[in-house]
């Protein structure tokens, strides 16, 4: 049934009509998506605008999919998406028949979709492949109506889509209820996020002036109003279109003596309608928009022609809007007036007749209004069993935001009184809420439940093992790693449960830096497994321990053997944490310990496309791009280090996957010098590390070091070593020997800059470390005694900085760093080598030429400490870094271009410069911090020499247009 159509004018709103329409289809690259939310309060003309816009892209070409959400907070996953779907397959005709071949195609996938562990990254690109399909090469307009009550599942395939990462020619119109947006509505943080890209815009509709007030009042009214009249309106209205629509349709409708109040207004209106209409609006009001018609014939029981006699009246009045899919008040406030006019029984009444209609045709997706019927009609006993379901599907869609609250609700519905003996016990219903908030990254809920399942069913080998794995995902590796020693204690272990157990502490204890006790867990792992039919997952991760462990401690060449057949079985076996596990430890094996950075950054990357196949996207993707981060730092790619890790925090990561990212990403901060980024991420990892190990405690020191240092506060990085030492129950004398480093060259900065005093304890036994570090490194394989080799010779050169600074001793350091090609220890290595030439008087030309080639690096970099003391050195000895022309003017290269000097990132901050955006905009855009951005401007000032952006500007459209 169509509805009524709109016959006040849009006032007001025709620039911002013309500004959506731009954004979305005119202003749109090819292959670039665009987004405009669209808030404001409640009756300022949201969805009004939304079929406005929507019109004038169906005709300027583009295929619009209108869809809205669920008014209840345990809406159903993708249910915007479906419902637009099904919109859209209704209105196509027979000579649409490919497009319509291709919606009923994806419709089919959902319904066909089996419920996995982590196969929601899976769902969202096979989303967005059928509606590729469905585009046929036209611009994509998905257009959503209250979007402040959105599910997670369709939050997350909007940050895919928006992302660019689903291959859509994709615009995004949406409207959003601003006063919802309270508080922790996870909402906010999606719009947060999706502000920072370049092509979202969220537009504020900010009530009418009182022109547009006037204006909209006399169209209604069909004249002009008189002043008094005019202000009262303009009092009363506050410039809310639906409010001044409302009280200007009483003014032409002779009741001027209505209240001053909307509730007045409202009820004023129902009480006017005929009886039937009245409950019909009474019974909308009720219901989970949009309400079906036969639904409402089933709630309301009136006969079919009362019934749209009723509708009719209703929409008259302006109360009810009808479509296709159903009804809808015309204004969700009208059901907050009446749900004060009704008695609770009335209340309970009307929910009743809901649920029992929606019992009579049974369907997936009502399961969810079920649930919320049934509570409200006072029937838990009843409602238990539709969020059951309803929870059940949301897995099986892999919506484990969704899953959570309904298995939540079911729990609080099974303890209501007057539920009798359920189908289901209550440490089934725990099991299933603990899981579904572990998996989608409640970890503390998800503990909160399994303690209250201990006390329910104290099975006590699977509970600790349960229990481990939480604390584990949650970054307490201390507390878990005990429970695994609990879980194999237990007396009512089976021979799977014991291999389940070894399996996974020996890769909870890998990652932790213990490799030697993890290859001893590994094999024992292994023997069980042995033993135990279909335990392909123990394998796997046992065998990626081991082999780790074999790598690191004995024979490189068989432990990476070891490793790449337990991803081929992983791969074979198609477990998502399997093949996500191998990739990771073989990622990490590589561009750590044995120095292979190249093919380490190429698997982790590699593996993060995979592990995003599989659903993984917010845990294991985000620790491998956390593994090419460090690998890209590491060989010098510190522009591309900073995509990826951008790309990695759109999935919100949390626990230990958190901790992996933010060390990463501190490395840059720390390395480009932006002190308040740094400390900010050091905190949050201080924060959730509680109980973590000596693999992500001595990194976190080793950065706090190298911040203080940089700020100059020594005695800080002193007391960060000094806390790092006491980390011992690790093999890793990787990261402990760059501790030791930053210990020595801490204290050799005190010396120097004469602030701090030289602690001679501390110095004796960052020596004495050293040396057992050397001890140590014998007995591991020759990548990882080459790497420590590096960095000892760096402890080595800066205790000579104590005495007298030997150049030779850096000259060593120099050759170490460069045959490892790590480009930042080097170019350190390189001012500290013409410092002690300096210092000699001797040598001064090869002293220029080594700072000469450490500015070159650190330059590149955008190292700003490191490029400020080389600067610094060079000052005191008169030793220019580079030759400026005569002029004044850039030096360009040798082909004309010049911008040749710039980096990748130097070049996409210009070209942001030159668009005019500031500082805090191209952060924005880019997804660093405003500081990090002042630091590569500077860079190309300097580079470009230049001296302001205009002048920068001009430089970089002269060459673009060659």
């Amino acid at each position: 049934m169509a509805s009524e159509v709109d016959t006040a004018p849009l006032v007001g709103r025709a620039d911002l009509v013309t500004t959506v329409r731009r954004a979305l289809l005119d202003d749109v690259a090819q292959g670039q998506t665009a987004a405009v939310f669209l808030t404001g309060e409640s009756g300022v003309g949201k969805t009004r605008l939304l079929r406005e816009v929507g019109a004038r892209l169906r005709d300027a070409g583009a295929l619009v999919l209108t869809g809205s959400c669920l008014d209840i907070g345990d809406a159903s996953p993708l249910h915007p998406l479906l419902q637009a779907l099904r919109r859209l397959d209704a209105e196509l005709t027979g000579s649409h028949a490919r497009t319509s071949s291709s919606v009923r195609g994806l419709l089919r996938m959902f319904a066909e979709e089996t419920a996995g562990p982590d196969g929601a990254g899976a769902l969202l690109e096979r989303v967005s492949r059928g509606l590729h399909l469905i585009a046929e090469g036209r611009q994509l307009v998905l257009v959503l109506d209250d979007l402040q009550w959105v599910d997670r599942s369709t939050r997350q395939l909007l940050l895919y889509l928006l992302a660019g990462l689903g291959d859509l020619q994709l615009s995004v119109l949406a409207a959003v209820r601003a006063e919802s947006l309270q508080g922790a509505h996870p909402l906010r943080r999606v719009l947060t996020e999706l502000r920072r890209l370049r092509t979202v815009r969220v537009l504020d509709l900010a009530p009418l002036d009182r022109a547009g007030t006037d204006r909209l009042a006399a169209a209604v009214v069909g004249r002009e109003l008189a002043p008094e009249a005019a202000e009262l309106m303009w009092q009363r209205s506050g410039g809310n279109p639906f409010v001044v629509e409302e009280l200007a349709r009483d003014l032409r409708d002779g009741r001027p003596g209505l209240s001053d109040t909307l509730r007045e207004i409202f009820l004023a209106r129902v009480d006017a309608l005929p009886q039937h209409a009245h409950a019909v609006v009474h019974a909308v009001a009720a219901g989970v928009e949009p309400v079906e018609h036969w639904l409402l014939a089933s709630v309301t029981r009136l006969p079919e022609e009362e019934l749209i006699e009723a509708v009719r009246a209703a929409v008259a009045h302006r109360l009810l809007v009808s479509a296709d899919d159903g009804y809808r008040l015309r204004h969700r406030l009208v059901a907050e007036v009446l749900a004060h006019e009704l008695l609770p029984a009335e209340r309970a009444a009307l929910h009743r007749r809901y649920a029992e209609a929606l019992t009579a045709v049974p369907a997936d997706l009502h399961q969810a209004r079920l649930a919320h019927h049934w509570r409200l009609a006072g029937e838990p006993a009843r409602a238990l069993p539709a969020a059951m379901a309803a929870a059940r599907e949301a897995e099986r869609l892999h919506g484990w935001a969704e899953a959570h609250r309904h298995w939540s609700v079911a729990l609080h519905l099974a303890a209501s009184p007057g539920v009798g003996p359920l189908d289901v016990d209550r440490p089934t219903l725990l099991g299933h809420a603990a899981e579904a908030a572990h998996h989608c990254g409640e970890h503390a809920r998800a503990l909160a439940l399994l303690e209250e399942l201990s006390a329910a069913d104290p099975a006590a080998c699977a509970l600790h093992i349960r229990r481990a794995r939480y604390l584990a995902a949650a970054g307490r590796s201390a507390p878990a790693e005990a429970e695994y020693q609990h879980a194999l204690e237990a007396a009512d272990c089976t021979p799977r449960q014991r291999a389940t157990a070894a399996a996974h502490l020996a890769e909870l204890l890998l990652h932790l830096g213990r490799y030697a006790d993890a290859g001893q867990r590994a094999r024992e792992a292994l023997e069980l497994s042995a033993a135990v039919e279909g335990s392909t997952s123990e394998v796997v991760l046992a065998s990626s321990a081991l082999g780790f462990s074999e790598a690191y401690l004995e024979d490189p060449d068989a432990g990476l053997a070891v490793m790449r057949r337990a991803l081929e079985t992983a791969e074979r076996s198609g477990r998502p944490e399997d093949v996500a596990c191998a990739y990771l430890h073989l990622a990490e094996l590589l561009t750590g310990p044995l120095n292979v950075l190249e093919e380490g950054v190429v698997v982790a990357r590699r593996g993060a496309e995979r592990v995003a196949e599989l659903g993984l996207g917010r845990t294991y993707e985000t620790r491998l791009l956390a593994i090419a981060t460090n690998g890209l730092f590491r060989v010098g790619q510190w522009a591309e280090a900073e995509k990826v890790v951008a790309a990695a925090l759109r999935h919100r990561p949390s626990g230990a996957d958190a901790v992996e990212l933010l060390l990463a990403r501190c490395r840059l901060w720390v390395g480009y010098g932006d002190v308040e980024a740094a400390d900010r991420d050091l905190d949050a990892v201080a924060t959730v590390l509680a109980g973590g190990g000596a693999r992500h405690v001595i990194p976190l020191l080793t950065l706090r070091a190298g911040l203080a240092m940089w700020q100059g506060r020594h005695d800080l990085a002193r007391q960060a070593v000094q806390r790092g030492l006491t980390e011992s129950r690790s093999d890793d004398v990787g990261i402990l020997a760059a501790l030791v480093w930053h210990g020595l060259r801490a204290e050799a900065e005190a010396h120097a800059s004469r602030t701090v005093a030289v602690d001679p304890t501390a110095v004796r036994r960052l020596r004495e470390v050293a040396d057992r570090v050397a001890r140590k490194s014998e007995h591991a394989a020759r990548p990882v005694r080459d790497v420590v080799d590096g960095f000892l010779a760096l402890c080595a050169a800066e205790v000579s900085r104590l005495e007298r600074s030997d150049p030779e001793l850096w000259a060593r350091s120099v050759t170490q760093w460069d045959r490892r090609h790590h480009p930042y220890p080097a170019a350190y290595s390189r001012l500290r080598q013409a410092e002690a030439l300096l210092a000699r008087r001797s040598r001064s030309a090869n002293a220029a030429t080594l700072l000469r080639q450490a500015y070159e690096v650190a330059q590149g970099l955008g190292a700003v400490p490191l490029t400020s003391e080389i600067r610094t050195l060079a000052g005191r000895a008169r030793v220019s870094l580079e030759d400026r022309p005569a002029t004044g003017g850039p030096v360009a290269a040798a082909d004309g271009d010049e911008l040749a000097a710039l980096t990748a990132r130097e070049r996409e901050v210009l070209a942001a410069v030159a668009e005019g955006l500031t500082n805090r905009e191209i952060g924005q855009r880019l997804f660093i911090s405003e500081r990090t951005i002042g630091v590569h401007v500077s860079h190309i000032f300097d580079k470009l020499h230049v001296r302001t952006r205009v002048q920068a500007s001009a430089i970089f459209l002269r060459n673009r247009s060659r």
